[in-house]
């Protein structure tokens, strides 16, 4: 693995790291001001760290919801062209709800577009979906 590998795939723990807690900034902080994401919970792409602000700040409201929050980083790839550096992963998150045994509480399927600004690494794109959702049929 690269230097660039290894520098991005700690970037991202250390944002997870912070997200399994509740605790947006860390994304944010990683986050450049014309960011893009996409979100299976939003209707359309999040245009701008502004607004990416805007719809991460309930997140915080869920501290304390999950006991035991954890997750699994799974397979965690960079591919590196210049100052851009592409990041894909699998993650599960784990936890417990109320007092029931820990459980599986989603499974990711992650692609992050890393650019160099000013010689730091910083997230341009940001594409979360759900690993096999369950897709509803209609009646």
């Amino acid at each position: 693995m690269s230097g660039v590998s290894e520098e991005i795939i700690a970037l991202e723990r250390s944002a997870l790291d912070r997200w399994i807690t509740f605790d947006p900034q860390g994304y944010l902080d990683l986050s450049a001001p014309d960011v893009l994401y996409f979100d299976p919970n939003q209707e359309r792409r999040v245009d701008g760290l502004e607004a990416l602000k805007k719809v991460v700040e309930p997140i915080k409201n869920f501290k304390g919801a999950i006991k035991e929050p954890r997750y699994e980083m799974i397979a965690p790839r960079v591919q590196q062209y210049g100052d851009v550096a592409l990041l894909t992963f699998n993650l599960i998150n784990y936890g417990r709800v109320s007092e029931e045994p820990e459980t599986v509480l989603a499974r990711w399927n992650s692609t992050e577009v890393y650019r160099r600004i000013d010689g730091k690494w910083r997230i341009t794109h940001s594409h979360w979906s759900y690993i096999k959702p369950e897709l509803k049929t209609r009646p």
